[in-house]
């Protein structure tokens, strides 16, 4: 007997809440480090926004590399094929690219120099970026593992390390940045070991938890593994980069014009960022899922998965934009007291509202791909519509139009709801194509 599209629907749900929870925690971990920076001063809110506006982009492209583990895995899975081999070479796969991201980001620090931020804030700048580049290792551990248990399905545990991340974090950024007993006020500095600190305990929790549980056992490294994990998580990290670089600079460009505008955009980006989780977990549960079904050949699942999380996505994102054209105030706020900041980040609070949905649909389809293992299209569209659209027009509306960062945010919306429509199209197309092969064999 088929199942409805109600079943699907709350598959995806319990497979997503723990990733949600996860998410939850990553994303609040970011916003922990604003808040406090945000409290401390506008200066070092600015430091840290205008460093991370460089490193995250590095940060995030090995993410993306790491996010191919789930999807070859969880195909591998569903074609009934043994994955737990692959353990220790997940683990080595994840340190080689936090090697290399930490001579990366170590490498911006004498760059930021020359890149006409404000020269009061350089020394904040690269000390953060300089603690913050040895993050990478265990950020990139934790990463690695939960995508390997989430392959398996096995998603509460380490999404509960991210929760209890949250205040970890808080206290560490707090302790750290405002001084506390024998440990003395360090301001960005203190905010970068905070961050450092916090990912490698995540890290090395996750490791201990699959050892404690799992009996995996060296493998001979696999040539071939290693070359699907490139061949599906290149272009997810290119997607995920251009993604970062479109926002970023945001932040760089006008952070030029004054550094003010690089706070802003910070505040704005982790508003952004905490709705946004919703659905990128979901596009995890649905890259999962549909791996399973295209391991199995299964196109009724494939389909009915992918319809019913793009609903679930776009539903909910649709929600969070009322909420923020609803209160825009409320949530500046949070992040800031400073009357000129919150008199920039309100009005965009309307534009952010708006690229929501879009925000949504992109990334719900970017999950279908991924669990087809048809990532190129995702990096294509994301360079097509964030890098050619995005920043052109956002640059065109910020300076010609004199909106300024409301001018770039107006761009990212209209290049989001783009990026969405190539990935439907391009998922219809690969659905066909996959329907007529499957028919031809019959």
């Amino acid at each position: 007997m088929a199942k409805s599209y109600k079943e699907y629907v709350y598959e995806l749900i319990e497979l997503a809440w723990p990733i949600i929870m996860g998410q939850i925690g990553f994303t609040f971990i970011l916003a922990g480090d604003v808040f406090v920076a945000g409290k401390y001063s506008t200066d070092v809110l600015s430091a840290v926004s205008i460093s991370g506006a460089v490193t995250s982009i590095i940060f995030m492209f090995g993410i993306g590399l790491i996010i191919s583990v789930s999807p070859v895995l969880s195909n591998r899975l569903g074609a009934k094929k043994s994955a737990k081999k692959f353990f220790y070479p997940t683990i080595l796969f994840s340190q080689i690219i936090a090697f290399f991201s930490m001579l990366l980001i170590l490498a911006t620090i004498p760059l930021m120099e020359h890149m006409g931020f404000n020269p009061k804030l350089m020394p904040d700048i690269k000390i953060y970026t300089f603690i913050f580049a040895f993050s990478a290792f265990g950020g990139y551990l934790h990463a690695a593992l939960k995508e390997f248990l989430q392959a398996y399905e096995i998603v509460f545990f380490p999404n509960f390390i991210a929760i209890i991340g949250i205040f970890l974090n808080l206290f560490f950024n707090w302790i750290f940045a405002f001084g506390w007993g024998i440990i003395p006020s360090m301001g960005a500095m203190g905010l970068g070991i905070a961050s450092t600190l916090i990912r490698t305990i995540m890290g090395l929790s996750l490791f201990i938890y699959c050892l404690y549980y799992f009996h995996f056992k060296f493998e001979k490294i696999s040539q071939k593994y290693y070359t699907s994990l490139v061949k599906v998580g290149l272009p997810i990290s290119v997607a995920v980069s251009l993604e970062f670089i479109t926002f970023n600079s945001m932040a760089i460009l006008m952070g030029r014009v004054d550094s003010v505008y690089a706070a802003a955009q910070n505040v704005l980006n982790v508003i952004s960022t905490a709705s946004f989780v919703i659905p990128l977990s979901i596009s995890n549960a649905i890259a999962v899922k549909v791996g399973f079904a295209n391991g199995a050949r299964n196109m009724e699942d494939i389909k009915k998965y992918g319809i019913a999380g793009v609903a679930l996505s776009v539903g909910f994102m649709a929600f969070c934009g009322i909420l923020f054209a609803s209160f825009p105030s409320f949530f500046a706020r949070i992040f800031t007291n400073d009357q000129e900041l919150i008199s920039i980040v309100i009005p965009i609070m309307y534009a952010v509202a708006g690229f929501q949905c879009f925000d949504g649909l992109q990334v719900s389809c970017g999950g279908i791909l991924k669990g087809l293992k048809k990532t190129f299209m995702v990096s294509l569209a994301n360079f097509f519509g964030y890098i050619l659209i995005g920043i052109s027009l956002g640059a065109f509306l910020a300076f010609k139009m004199h909106l300024n960062l409301l001018g770039f945010w107006i761009g990212i919306g209209i290049s989001s709801g783009l990026v969405g429509s190539i990935l439907i199209f391009e998922i219809v197309k690969t659905y066909k194509k996959m329907l007529k092969a499957q028919e031809g064999r019959i």
